[in-house]
């Protein structure tokens, strides 16, 4: 059995041709696979800016045991810097 295997594996890796570094390229499949992660990361961006903007928002309306913030306060802390 571990004769057979041995053979096996000297006939595949003389048949095996490792291609010329020029010849091996990503092609139209890894451009595709590439503007989709591009998209993926901008799509992730996008949803954790709003996310975010909607956790201040409910942060600022006190939903989170906090006090309201008025926009007069932050208008007044505004002015005396």
């Amino acid at each position: 059995m571990t004769d057979m295997l041995l053979s096996l594996v000297l006939v595949a890796k003389d048949t095996t041709k490792i291609p010329e570094d020029k010849d091996v390229v990503a092609g139209w499949l890894g451009f595709g696979v590439f503007i989709a992660l591009i998209v993926a990361v901008a799509l992730l961006c996008w949803s954790l800016t709003r996310q975010l903007r909607k956790t201040k928002a409910a942060k600022d309306a006190g939903v989170f045991g906090d006090e309201p913030v008025n926009d007069r306060n932050n208008e007044d802390h505004d002015t005396e810097a």
